[in-house]
């Protein structure tokens, strides 16, 4: 695995675990919780330690129950979760407060690696609030690095003009029908590292078929050169699978390089 080194200087796995169909009827987002967490015991097994939750998935417990399970320690896992950007959740400093505890109780943990506003809204003064309440968890080692999830640039703009602690992560859409270029951009030139979700998803058949055509080159699928190639232009990725075999091929992105020509042509899809 490789690591890249967040603004608090934590080491974040630049392949990480997306989760919100874990542990939920039917693979299904609004699917009832049912705490099974055979994909995230997969994922464990198969070296996983980057794992992206939040509150609106309302499966946060699942993961940490897996965490637990595990029976290795804490300090191995790296640990996402979000607060949504809803009035419940940013009305005040005390909503501010109620969801971040909510997060460390369902994740049965004493500190969460990162934490992030899960969506801007149209007030960025109160955004700016929320993010002062979470850089008090910050001084107080709770939360040991601050982000956010869906920021375009003048929304990210305006907490790195405003902000004492600097976002650490801006974790938004970017796929090959969206590879969302400008906002990675400024994100990387003011040192906010970008993270993809949603990475493998709205694939065309004609991408596929491009992709897997430099695929051979390498003996790779698909989908793991998506994977390379944003892990080449500086973008963590949190590809999620149910299935184990998937799950291990996303992790197997680190044995060879595109070329210019292959970046280029990966671009424009």
């Amino acid at each position: 695995m490789e690591f890249v080194t967040l603004s608090m200087g934590s080491k974040l796995p630049i392949v990480g675990s997306g989760t919100n169909t874990f542990g939920k009827a039917d693979r299904n987002y609004m699917g009832e919780i049912n705490d099974d967490t055979t994909e995230l015991e997969n994922a464990i097994a198969l070296g996983y330690r980057h794992f992206d939750t939040a509150i609106s998935y309302r499966n946060e417990a699942v993961v940490g129950k897996a965490i637990k399970e595990s029976g290795l320690p804490r300090s191995n896992f790296f640990l996402t979760s979000k607060i949504p950007g809803k009035e419940e959740y940013t009305a005040s400093e005390a909503a501010v407060r109620r969801g971040v505890e909510e997060s460390l109780t369902a994740l049965d943990t004493s500190y969460i690696d990162l934490y992030l506003i899960h969506h801007p809204w149209g007030d960025l003064a109160e955004i700016l609030g929320v993010w002062r309440v979470l850089e008090e968890y910050v001084d107080q080692g709770i939360l040991k690095e601050i982000g956010v999830s869906n920021f375009n640039e003048k929304e990210l703009g305006y907490l790195l003009e405003h902000a004492r602690i600097q976002p650490a992560v801006n974790q938004i859409e970017s796929h090959p029908g969206k590879w969302n270029d400008g906002i990675i951009s400024y994100s990387l030139e003011n040192q906010v590292i970008p993270e993809a979700w949603g990475p493998l998803t709205r694939v065309s058949d004609e991408a596929q078929e491009t992709l897997s055509a430099i695929g051979t080159n390498y003996n790779k699928t698909w989908a793991q050169i998506i994977l390379r190639y944003q892990i080449e232009r500086g973008v963590v990725v949190i590809p999620k699978s149910h299935n184990k075999e998937r799950q291990a091929l996303n992790l197997e992105i680190f044995d060879f390089e595109l070329t210019e020509d292959e970046r280029k042509i990966i671009a424009s899809l």
